[in-house]
């Protein structure tokens, strides 16, 4: 298998894992915030999201890639590591602005259709996750954050 998808593999395995943890966690927050109001919950449930998310798709982040930028002579390539990052943040943040919005908005409708609200945090990070997936791995192959050789 080429390189350059064995890198999306990793990222896409990366953000699924990153989302898994946060799907249980973010669940398990919105019901402890049911008594909120349905923006209060969305809210706070969004917030616990990203701690969560943002937490586990770093540190798994980080190892996959930890050994991509060492020299042999055991320096960093800087200039590759500062391109890269530019491109994976720019990527992650196009597709968080999304991510934000759809799960916000989806959250708080079905909060106010009446659904309990475990299930509403389940069913909008659900599809959030899609179009975040969606977003990030166009934004990635646009970038070219992964190119052959790479």
């Amino acid at each position: 298998m080429r390189q350059q998808y064995k890198e999306y593999l990793k990222l896409n395995k990366n953000i699924l894992l990153g989302f898994a943890a946060s799907i249980v966690i973010s669940a398990i927050a919105s019901q402890e915030f049911s008594g909120q109001q349905s923006y209060v919950n969305a809210t706070l449930t969004l917030v616990v999201d990203y701690v969560v998310y943002f937490s586990t798709f770093g540190t798994l982040f980080y190892v996959d890639n930890r050994k991509k930028y060492v020299l042999a002579s055991g320096g960093i390539a800087k200039d590759e590591l500062k391109r890269d990052l530019i491109k994976i943040i720019s990527s992650l943040g196009i597709g968080e602005v999304i991510y934000t919005i759809s799960r916000w908005s989806l959250q708080y409708y079905l909060l106010s259709s009446s659904y309990p609200a475990y299930v509403s945090s389940m069913i909008a990070q659900s599809i959030s996750t899609c179009i975040y997936l969606a977003a990030v791995n166009l934004s990635v192959k646009i970038l070219r954050l992964y190119r052959d050789g790479a």
